[in-house]
């Protein structure tokens, strides 16, 4: 299974602004941060902010925070809120084709493993995943000291 763009820099967001608990941060400094364009992360920070994982605060001085601590922001959640198409294979899309379809094993699998991986994610939240290392979080902010 292959996450989108979306979903990588969906969770890179939320690491970052997860990171810096006590300010707004910018879409401009997390784009420079990860070498990610600005337009990219407009789009991922609209989705979040709509689905409820972050709050964003528009004008001169405004950012981004997380709607919720990171122990409530579950990864599982947010992967199901930023993928589209979880059809592994074509079949199990609502559109498929397949001349198979009913009679071949191979969509209960693949909908077996899917449902697998997000039962994993579903066990962890940001907390998990947010850098405990002093090095990492250097790295993460290295375009704010810099600046």
């Amino acid at each position: 299974m292959r996450l989108t763009t979306l979903t990588d820099y969906a969770m890179r967001l939320l690491m970052y602004v997860g990171q810096n608990p006590d300010r707004l941060c910018t879409i401009a400094e997390i784009a420079s941060a990860y070498n990610i364009s600005e337009p990219h992360l407009m789009k991922v920070t609209h989705r979040l902010s709509v689905k409820g994982w972050l709050t964003t605060v528009r004008g001169k001085n405004g950012g981004m925070k997380l709607s919720k601590s990171p122990s409530e922001i579950n990864l599982g959640a947010v992967v199901r809120d930023t993928e589209n198409d979880f059809h592994v294979v074509e079949c199990l899309g609502t559109e498929s084709a397949c001349t198979l379809g009913g009679y071949c094993a191979l969509t209960g699998i693949m909908e077996g493993a899917l449902q697998q991986f997000l039962q994993h994610l579903d066990q962890y939240t940001l907390a998990d995943i947010l850098p405990a290392s002093e090095k990492v979080i250097m790295l993460m902010q290295s375009d704010r000291i810099e600046s």
